[in-house]
């Protein structure tokens, strides 16, 4: 039990993975918030993990009402003292072609994922950084850092995650704080349609949720995007190449043209530790330059 008398909350897990991934964390010993839109399913969850031996509230609401996360997280401070671990999961599709797609649809789905997981992360930061421990999961997808038909506004939100995640694990590092990402690719009502009836017997959501699980333990990474569907787990990375340094002058953006398979070339590309890194290595050609230029 790797996370024994651990705090969880779960946002979305009245049903498919978020349900999973509750019960998966009350097997290995946190005690979980069950958060759902739905307060019958939320119930329900929580009463299966309670008849199992384990620990659990059930918090109906909405991840985009400031209010109701901020209650459900007192309830869970009242009740346990403290908050170790928060999946952020909750979230709808509305998809359709960009340009068929209205803008309410678009502002909907970013509102639901994106601040609806800011919302929740900042209700629980301050508290993981008192205590110096935390972790924190966003769920991003294939659909944000691949792209995907029909799914500009869910894949804008994804990927939003991601950058959220980067910074946050940065800010966090010194409070013990972990965050990192899960992309999953599982049978649920939002993927129902999408995937052929064969493929979806094969991506049970149960299948991920072992993933989850080495995103939050004690020994977690951090600033890791972890895809998981299926039983099969992979890394992804947001990657820089070594690049050229071609400096500017009226023929700059021809040479860029002609160099654009060097500019690409993934033999030595990195993964930054931070965002600057960019920069500082755009500043080091430069000053190279200048000094064999002198």
């Amino acid at each position: 039990m790797m996370l024994r008398d651990r705090v969880a909350i779960v946002t979305g897990a009245g049903a498919g993975l978020g349900r999973c991934h509750a019960l998966e964390l009350a097997r290995q010993g946190a005690r979980v918030v069950v958060n759902d839109l739905d307060a019958e399913q939320a119930a329900a969850v929580a009463s299966r993990i309670r008849a199992e031996g384990g620990s659990a509230l059930p918090a109906a609401g909405s991840v985009t009402d400031a209010a109701q996360v901020a209650a459900m997280v007192q309830r869970a401070m009242t009740e346990w003292g403290r908050i170790d671990i928060l999946v952020n999961n909750a979230g709808i599709l509305r998809d359709k072609s960009f340009a068929k797609m209205d803008l309410d649809d678009f502002r909907l789905v970013l509102d639901v994922h994106l601040m609806g997981s800011v919302i929740c992360t900042k209700a629980v930061w301050d508290i993981m950084r008192a205590q110096q421990y935390g972790r924190v999961v966003m769920t991003t997808s294939s659909s944000g850092l691949y792209g995907n038909f029909g799914q500009s506004n869910y894949g804008s939100a994804k990927m939003a995650l991601v950058g959220l995640m980067q910074t946050l694990a940065l800010e966090g590092d010194k409070y013990g704080i972990r965050v990192n990402c899960l992309a999953p690719t599982a049978a649920t009502q939002m993927t129902d349609g999408v995937l052929s009836p064969e493929a979806l017997q094969r991506l049970a959501p149960e299948l991920v949720s072992p993933g989850l699980v080495a995103l939050v333990g004690t020994d977690a990474p951090t600033r890791a995007i972890l895809c998981a569907g299926g039983g099969h787990f992979a890394r992804a990375h947001v990657t820089l190449t070594q690049g050229v340094q071609l400096g500017g002058g009226p023929d700059a953006a021809q040479r860029v043209v002609e160099a654009w398979a060097d500019i690409g070339d993934r033999e030595r590309e990195i993964v930054p530790d931070y965002g600057f890194t960019q920069a500082e290595r755009e500043l080091q050609g430069s000053a190279t330059v200048e000094r064999r230029s002198a």
